[in-house]
């Protein structure tokens, strides 16, 4: 592969820090060999051979876990393998289209508009805060979670991905397995999230916003995500499942996103210049480029059905391979001498998505990378009109469950 040149006169060609990650040292091999016995993958190559191999299969997000819980029926599309999966995202890619996600566009506007508004009379705010309300309402109205009987969805979810303290993948393997002849009806969810802390939150979740959305459905369907599980014959368990895994997988990742381009954005004045006034194409590269540079998930987690060889190292059948995002993400080989360094004009390889690996590769790549940056740039183009300032910079700490950055307290004002 030929390393690709930086643009000349490339404006933002220049040193960039890691905001949410610590400087590592690089190791000489692309894979090694960790303490806890996983297989850690440090090249973008190696990397991307591991993420569309089908000698692998998912072992991050508690996945394990969860797919050894019998009574869960279909597993979740985020932790299905073979060709349940692939007809899986087949059958829903019409919601996470380029056509499709621009149909939400007058939804997002109007929902961005009302957190600006919001911001516009108090004069100080939480990015953090805003950014979640944007990503749970967008999430919410593409999965069909619009029905709550009272309000907090976004307390909700947010309950339910603190209380989950994901553990090694190695430690679960067969964990939380249910018995045959369990329960029914709520003890049968109880016995679901058996091994998980937080069982209350999944109930609250389910009884408050999952059950009534599901009943609505039933009487009008509609054109979202429950819609679609039901003319499927999904039970409400297997829909509860999925909203979780879009609660975590969605939701919560694009919060951070939105935080950690916020923080970019206002700490370098000409890149946010730059970004206000280019049209869509350049302020989504400039977007994916920040996003290169801070994956919200930083480590992804295959588990290896089989034996394979990754970057010329032997990987026995059973391992754990851990992707190291950030990495393979500033891999020299791929970029350069300038791989740590922001500059969203920089040409990549041919067949090298230009947020390279941050929304994954292969057959579990992110479904929702378009929603996820249209909604972004949605809200920071918003934002960002304002004379806004910081006040207090994030606090940076790491979210166990989806492995990857927390961005809290990004204090703003309006001057």
């Amino acid at each position: 592969m030929t390393t690709p040149e930086i643009p000349a006169g490339c404006p933002f060609h220049a040193a960039s820090e890691h905001k949410t990650t610590p400087h590592r040292p690089r190791p000489d091999a692309e894979v090694t060999l960790d303490e806890r016995g996983h297989y850690r993958v440090h090249s973008f190559e190696a990397a991307r051979q591991v993420l569309r191999s089908e000698a692998v299969q998912q072992a991050g997000f508690a996945a394990e876990l969860t797919s050894d819980v019998t009574l869960l029926g279909r597993p979740p599309v985020l932790f299905a393998e073979g060709e349940h999966h692939h007809e899986m995202r087949r059958s829903t890619a019409r919601y996470f289209t380029p056509a499709a996600v621009g149909g939400y566009g007058a939804m997002m506007a109007t929902f961005a508009d009302g957190l600006i508004a919001r911001l516009a009379r108090d004069k100080e705010a939480n990015i953090d805060d805003l950014s979640l309300s944007m990503a749970v309402e967008v999430a919410a109205q593409v999965v069909g979670l619009t029905s709550s009987v009272v309000p907090g969805l976004e307390g909700r979810v947010m309950k339910f991905v603190e209380g989950v303290q994901d553990v090694a993948p190695e430690a679960v393997k067969g964990a939380g397995r249910a018995q045959p002849g369990g329960p029914r009806g709520l003890a049968k969810v109880w016995k679901t999230v058996q091994g998980l802390q937080g069982q209350l939150p999944v109930l609250s979740f389910l009884l408050l916003d999952v059950k009534p959305a599901i009943a609505a459905r039933r009487k009008a369907a509609r054109d979202d995500l429950i819609s679609h599980l039901l003319t499927r014959d999904y039970t409400d368990l297997e829909i509860l499942t999925e909203c979780l895994t879009y609660g975590t997988a969605g939701m919560v990742t694009t919060r951070e996103f939105i935080s950690a381009a916020a923080w970019h954005l206002l700490e370098r004045p000409e890149l946010k210049n730059e970004y206000l006034h280019a049209p869509e194409a350049e302020r989504f590269g400039i977007l994916h480029e920040i996003l290169r540079l801070e994956p919200v998930v930083s480590t992804l987690y295959r588990r290896s059905h089989t034996e394979l060889t990754v970057g010329g190292v032997p990987i026995p059948a059973g391992s754990v391979l851990a992707l190291d995002v950030v990495q393979a993400n500033t891999d020299p080989s791929l970029l350069g001498e300038t791989a740590e360094q922001l500059c969203p004009a920089r040409d990549l390889p041919r067949g090298v998505q230009p947020p390279v690996l941050a929304f994954g590769d292969g057959h579990h790549r992110c479904p929702g990378a378009f929603l996820a940056i249209r909604e972004s740039d949605t809200f920071l183009r918003r934002l960002l009109m304002l004379d806004v300032q910081v006040v207090t910079p994030p606090r940076v700490s790491y979210n166990e469950t989806v492995k990857g950055y927390e961005l809290r307290g990004f204090r703003v004002r309006l001057a």
